[in-house]
């Protein structure tokens, strides 16, 4: 990021078009290092998508939780209204417990030739993962191995990282080249290419978190992007950005001095107009503090015990989440559950029985995945997990629709930034959610960055 000559009495301010990585920038075909990431349910809407879209900006689609056919038309919508930029992408979630959605949403991200995918809560590379790599892999005059979609990842570990950073693992490509998948140019060339072409490294974030610390992690994942890149030879440079914690200015200025090649927001965008969730959450969400978050058990990965980053005032759902998982951990069946707990769960949580939410969790998975019903009648502890399940799946869908009658159990994701953000911007005409849009936002965080960088290099040179 260079300035002005430090020999001047007076340096020129940083402009935010510079901050972060260049090549970022052009290869994206964006003016600043700067992406608005996926939120479930569609929260990150299509509307969001293409707003920040027109103003020259990457933003990607929510597609986790949402039936195929609502992912297919919003895709084809966002096409249309984008024409030929190109200036989107859509979330690819991991779906270990439903590997039927992960694969009809890769097949729908194909077809409708998506071409930036924001891969999230992956673990290992799934087999759909690694297709979406390599499905349609070229190689140009000059060698270079070219991919029709661009892969960003999501990822709070290290060795997570390092599975994107690398290529897609032998066995993925030689199981995908004998199912007739890909073929065998895609599976050669795919050795040569890392899974991702950019890793956005989250910390203290809204949703799934391992609250982990940002100047900690980043450090050690640029680290490990030069030292993996090094060693397999990659012709191009892998982006790493930062996401969590990412609400004020300064919270992004401190992102790229330590070294993100971009930043990737989350929580301040699902309290826009754009965001695709009911206005009383909205409403709600305005009003928050930093201090307003809590941390419950994942509804999507309930078994394996994942947790999530949500907002709490005034709200019982933390508490309840926080419980069912308590008594999926303490029993092996619904029925071990005493009377008392079984009646406070049935009455005040889920308000039907235990056998009513069973019959619609029954019914929704004879449909799609038979294979599911069949392990729960099978499995006792299964089958209470799926009813305790329901339960998160439920709380979303009463926040989204804002139901007046169901506010306490509201689940809504979110992160400390959001409540940093609110404090910013109060007193001004963003404190209500109504005058804010997503590509505003992210024009007042860059502008505000470049303008504390330039303050803070500033006071170090006249001191």
């Amino acid at each position: 990021m260079p300035l002005a000559d430090t020999d001047s009495p007076t340096l020129r301010a940083i402009d935010p078009g510079r901050l972060g990585c260049d090549a970022f920038r052009r290869r994206h075909g964006i003016k600043y290092a700067y992406v608005a990431g996926a939120m479930y349910k569609g929260i990150a809407s299509k509307e969001l998508v293409v707003r920040i879209g027109r103003a020259r900006l990457l933003g990607f689609l929510g597609t986790g939780g949402l039936k195929p056919e609502r992912i297919d038309r919003d895709l084809q919508w966002i096409g249309e209204q984008l024409g030929g930029t190109g200036i989107y992408g859509a979330n690819f979630l991991a779906a270990p417990f439903d590997p039927e959605i992960e694969h009809a949403t890769a097949e729908i991200l194909l077809e409708r030739r998506v071409p930036r995918i924001e891969a999230a809560a992956f673990t290992q590379i799934s087999m759909d993962l690694a297709w979406l790599r390599l499905r349609g892999m070229t190689r140009d005059a000059d060698g270079v191995v070219r991919s029709p979609r661009q892969i960003m990842t999501k990822i709070s570990r290290p060795e997570v990282a390092a599975q994107f950073l690398r290529p897609v693992p032998d066995v993925l490509r030689r199981t995908l080249l004998a199912s007739g998948l890909i073929n065998a140019e895609e599976a050669e060339w795919g050795a040569t290419v890392p899974v991702a072409d950019d890793i956005c490294v989250e910390s203290d974030s809204g949703g799934h978190t391992d609250r982990g610390v940002a100047y900690v992690l980043l450090p050690v994942i640029l680290r490990l992007r030069d030292d993996l890149s090094r060693e397999h030879g990659y012709a191009r440079k892998i982006g790493v950005g930062a996401a969590g914690g990412l609400g004020t200015p300064e919270a992004v200025a401190a992102s790229f001095v330590v070294g993100a090649d971009f930043v990737l927001t989350g929580s301040v965008n699902q309290c826009t107009v754009e965001a695709g969730t009911s206005d009383r959450v909205k409403d709600m969400l305005q009003a928050a503090e930093a201090q307003d978050m809590d941390i419950v058990p994942a509804g999507d990965m309930f078994e394996m015990g994942a947790k999530v980053q949500v907002f709490k005032r005034g709200l019982l759902f933390p508490g309840r989440a926080k419980k069912l998982y308590d008594l999926y951990r303490q029993y092996d069946s619904i029925e071990q559950i005493d009377a008392k707990t079984r009646e406070q769960i049935e009455t005040r949580y889920f308000k039907r029985s235990f056998d009513a939410v069973w019959e619609e969790t029954r019914m929704f998975y004879a449909q799609r995945a038979p294979a599911v019903i069949a392990r729960a009648e099978r499995d006792p502890k299964h089958r209470m997990a799926l009813i305790f399940r329901w339960y998160f799946v439920h709380t979303s869908r009463l926040a989204l629709a804002g139901e007046p009658a169901e506010q306490t159990d509201f689940q809504i994701h979110s992160g400390p930034a959001l409540g940093a953000f609110n404090q910013w911007v109060r007193g001004t005409a963003m404190a209500d959610w109504r005058n804010r849009h997503v590509d505003l936002i992210a024009d007042q965080l860059m502008t505000g960055a470049a303008a504390v960088l330039s303050q803070r290099y500033r006071s170090l040179i006249e001191t």
